[in-house]
């Protein structure tokens, strides 16, 4: 009894934090990109910024004037970056987590 207590708690919270995500227009896969970001990104591009290149943040604009237009060329960029940036390479982000980073990076920094 106890046990299926349990499981129907962890059903309700789970379907909880899934209608505030769907309500607020979040699907799944913004969520791990949002996510994957944080962990990988976010201490370097804080907010979007640049801690250690401040001229090349993730707005748009910079974005633009780098000639870093779309997620594949933002997932190149992670793959083969400049000298100051930490490289991720596919053993330590996988190419979909990579496109979810590259995609969180587009529709959240414009």
């Amino acid at each position: 009894m106890r046990k299926r207590f349990i499981a129907m708690m962890f059903a309700f919270a789970a379907a909880g934090v899934m209608s505030v995500m769907f309500a607020e227009g979040v699907t799944a896969a913004e969520a791990k990109g949002e996510a994957l970001f944080k962990q990988h990104c976010s201490v370097c591009h804080v907010n979007g910024g640049n801690l250690i290149t401040p001229a090349k943040t993730l707005s748009k604009k910079d974005r633009e004037k780098n000639n870093i237009k779309t997620a594949a060329a933002i997932v190149k960029t992670m793959r083969n970056p400049g000298p100051a940036m930490t490289k991720f390479d596919s053993k330590t982000i996988s190419e979909k987590d990579a496109e979810a980073i590259a995609e969180y990076i587009l529709k959240t920094f414009k």
